[in-house]
């Protein structure tokens, strides 16, 4: 999976997990040695069984299911098992949940919400309107270097999902901030061995982690009396809907937000009905109301 596919160590280790889960189910079941081969179908129905009463919700569910079909595979493929149980094996249907978004007004709001009096105010503020300004994910976010951001020719260089490799164009919003804290904030901190090019530090000098930037975020929320309950996500969700809402391709929403199918950009087409009455009046020859 490292090798050939390029995924991440938390994919790899979720991997790893759910195969785990149905080992222990075997053990639990007093199936005895089952051995790969020998497992079959009603083995795993029986599996599935019990983890939809434990409470998994159908997306959990279904990534377990599709840990044991990659196990299954990669077993066929070294001739360890000659046959796949996994095949008839059904996943539940997990729907297409939208995604929670911000309108531009709580955007606004959440950037104000920064106390620019504080030390690291510069660097919070930079770092929203980056995830909203490029709609990257918080693990972007937290490995974006110095050396990434490309601002003569306005985009920063970013390595995604898969280690694959993206340039997303950045805003004025987005670049003026960031330069006012790479010039006043960040030079106040001593960078330690081995974070000198990276972008966001803390104040002991170390790269940011995933949970301080929910922190922040969460933190200014509160502040911002933004009531729902958003992540650093919400932010790249609302960067794709405003777009689209804008009249963005959709193909190049796809591309900046580094998804390999357009289908899952797809879901950022949920528009608001006003939103969708108003283009078909604007647009559409018979749109027009009649006076």
């Amino acid at each position: 999976m490292q090798l050939e596919r390029s995924l991440s160590k938390n994919s790899i280790k979720a991997y790893l997990h759910d195969v785990g889960m149905f080992v222990d189910f075997i053990e639990e079941e007093g199936y005895g040695n089952l051995s790969p081969e020998n497992v079959e179908l009603k083995h795993l129905e029986v599996f599935i069984g019990r983890i939809n009463q434990t409470g998994l919700s159908p997306v959990s569910q279904a990534r377990i299911i599709s840990g044991i079909r990659a196990f299954y595979k990669y077993l066929l493929m070294e001739d360890v098992v000659d046959n796949d149980p996994t095949e008839l094996l059904e996943s539940p249907k997990t729907g297409r949940k939208l995604p929670d978004t911000l309108s531009r007004r709580e955007v606004e709001l959440l950037i104000n919400a920064v106390d620019l009096s504080k030390p690291e105010g510069e660097r919070n503020k930079a770092i929203i309107e980056t995830l909203y300004g490029c709609g990257l994910r918080v693990s972007e976010l937290v490995n974006l270097t110095l050396s990434d951001l490309h601002f003569d020719i306005g985009f920063v260089n970013i390595i995604g999902k898969g280690n694959k490799e993206r340039w997303v164009p950045i805003g004025a919003k987005a670049v003026k901030q960031i330069n006012t804290y790479i010039t006043y904030s960040r030079p106040l901190i001593e960078p330690k061995k081995g974070c000198e090019d990276v972008l966001f530090l803390n104040r002991r000098g170390n790269q940011l982690t995933r949970v301080m930037i929910f922190n922040i975020i969460k933190n200014l929320a509160e502040r911002a009396g933004i009531r729902k309950n958003i992540s650093p996500h919400t932010l790249r969700h609302s960067f794709a809907t405003h777009l689209v809402e804008g009249g963005a391709n959709l193909r190049a929403v796809q591309e900046m937000l580094g998804h390999e199918s357009i289908t899952t950009t797809e879901i950022y087409t949920h528009l608001d009905r006003g939103y969708l009455k108003e283009t078909i009046e604007k647009y559409h020859p018979w749109g027009k109301s009649s006076r």
